[in-house]
């Protein structure tokens, strides 16, 4: 057996997340985006009048992306000091540069402002797949925003939806994300250049106690980096409730996906919807005929892992001492990455589901027919009055039909014959043909088509056409 096999592999990297996300935090991004930084920061400084040439500044733009690890794993062996190993790493390859390399700053400088540049474009990937499943919910709404289904409160039979309309309500939620993943991105900053205590200091001495310019380098920096600010005052980190409300937003976006895939569940035993199901997919080791929901267990699982994510960042939060701590740092190395690559799974199978769901009209008609004259009652009730009877013997008559009905099916498993009872009862004086004609379907759903359309046009098309560019994500499930 090859090595990899002999430790533990993170199954959110192996199984769950996509590859884009998982490329996003690997070690790659992570140390080339430390040498995008310590660009950043020469460039800066030499703008502003420092002794950095363009030769040094060129030999770090050459080195961005060639990273000897194993150089690296050496020197941190060493140092015991994952940022001096990655100075001492570039600066072999950089020799000119070396001693321009990480001028002024501290550890956080890289680390922070890199963790913020992940999160952002960590962010920007869950919207256009967030932007491109309300895409799917809105065709599908739409597609079915006629189509009478029962409704349930409780999980008990209720008044009569359509299947549209319920989507509407995976969507509105959804909605609420987009907004919110937006929201996150655009009042994300860059911690910018702040020192070991964020107070400057070690730039206020490179640039002989000139404050305008030391205010000039933190904006210049934070423009490179691509963000139109950083935070205003830090400690040695930025502010750690950063993290915690980046999470909150994975985990809000985490709830809307475990309702609604928890709706597809019942939905899937109730044999209405069903999520894609390859022809060659194995539901049970043991039960040859089961198709499992194993897309919508998953993204329960993986948003249930999500929901609490934003409880490491608060006690982080709590317990920063003054300017930092460095127990924040051992738990955002698993929590920021694992709560991104749990989301990103999780939303992607929600994409991938509602790319081509299974709707089954006849079995959804059939169960609507099945409740519909329990339902119904209150019709038949205001059409017997109008022939004459009498408001309150006319309940009376159908309550009591109503239970004996409700008897038949749960006890002995037969099918509702309500009707049938209610027309063989002469204090009703309707025929079986009359009081069917008054159970038209349409009339028991409301104004749900109506909602449908009003609601995608007034709330999901305008959020859609500011984030039509994103539209158009594909999803990946490779396991």
């Amino acid at each position: 057996m090859g090595a990899e096999h002999d430790v533990y592999i993170s199954p959110l990297v192996e199984r769950f997340a996509t590859r884009d996300m998982a490329e996003v935090w690997g070690a790659q991004r992570k140390f080339s985006t430390w040498r995008r930084c310590w660009l950043a920061l020469a460039e800066a400084e030499q703008e502003l009048g420092l002794d950095i040439t363009d030769e040094q500044i060129a030999e770090i733009r050459d080195h961005l992306q060639d990273i000897d690890f194993d150089k690296a794993a050496a020197y941190e062996n060493q140092t015991r000091h994952d940022v001096m190993a990655h100075i001492h790493a570039l600066g072999d390859i950089a020799p000119k540069a070396k001693p321009i390399i990480h001028l002024g700053a501290t550890s956080c400088y890289v680390g922070d402002n890199t963790d913020l540049i992940l999160i952002r474009e960590s962010l920007e990937m869950l919207l256009a797949k967030a932007v491109s499943t309300l895409s799917r919910l809105k065709a599908f709404a739409l597609e079915y925003a006629d189509m009478p289904a029962l409704g349930f409160t409780h999980y008990q039979p209720a008044q009569l939806v359509t299947v549209g309309k319920r989507a509407c309500l995976w969507a509105q939620d959804l909605a609420m994300d987009v907004e919110d993943l937006a929201d996150a991105i655009a009042r994300l900053r860059c911690r910018g250049v702040k020192g070991t205590t964020g107070t400057q200091a070690s730039f206020l001495a490179l640039f002989d106690g000139d404050h305008d310019k030391v205010r000039k380098l933190d904006q210049l920096v934070a423009e490179k980096l691509g963000f139109p600010q950083s935070y205003g005052v830090t400690g040695q980190t930025y502010p750690r409730k950063v993290d915690t409300h980046v999470l909150q937003v994975l985990a809000r976006l985490c709830e809307s996906i475990h309702k609604w895939a928890t709706d597809m569940r019942l939905l899937q035993n109730l044999k209405e919807i069903e999520e894609p199901f390859e022809s060659t997919q194995v539901g049970s080791s043991a039960m040859a005929y089961k198709r499992n929901p194993m897309r919508c267990e998953r993204a329960c699982a993986l948003a249930r892992f999500v929901m609490v994510a934003p409880l490491h960042s608060q006690f982080t939060t709590a317990t920063q001492w003054f300017e930092r701590t460095l127990d924040d740092s051992a738990i955002r190395r698993l929590s920021l990455p694992e709560a991104f690559l749990a989301a990103d799974g999780a939303l992607n199978l929600y994409l991938n589901v509602m790319e081509r769901p299974a709707v089954y009209p006849k079995v959804i008609e059939k169960r609507v027919w099945s409740e519909l004259p329990f339902m119904a009652t209150e019709n038949i009730i205001m059409e017997g009055v109008k022939r004459g009877g009498d408001r309150q013997e006319l309940h009376e008559v159908i309550r009591t039909h109503s239970h004996a009905a409700a008897a038949e099916v749960k006890q002995h498993g037969r099918e509702n014959d309500l009707l049938e009872r209610l027309a063989g009862d002469p204090a009703i004086g309707m025929s079986l043909d009359e009081i069917k004609a008054t159970l038209d379907v349409r009339k028991f759903v409301g104004r749900a088509p109506e909602q449908v359309a009003e609601f995608i046009a007034a709330e999901v098309d305008p959020l859609l056409a500011a984030h039509a560019g994103l539209v158009g994500a594909q999803s990946d499930v490779r396991v």
